[in-house]
């Protein structure tokens, strides 16, 4: 799988790899994405990769609405 297209989104606090793999297997369990190994505790965004533009679209309209 090549995994062409970065989505750069806010979050902040502890734990950012688990919550937001929470939130994908609620809201985009179909979704193919590549996480970072891991994320600092004190950056306050993260960066996916993901396989399409479409993919890009889809989970930038639906992570708007979330709360991490």
């Amino acid at each position: 799988m090549t995994f062409k297209y970065s989505f750069t989104f806010p979050i902040s606090g502890p734990n950012k790899l688990p919550r937001f793999m929470r939130w994908v297997e609620q809201h985009a369990p179909d979704m193919p994405i590549s996480l970072p190994p891991q994320v600092p505790v004190k950056s306050e965004a993260m960066t996916i990769r993901l396989k399409s533009m479409e993919d890009r679209q889809i989970l930038s309209d639906r992570i708007d609405q979330a709360k991490f």
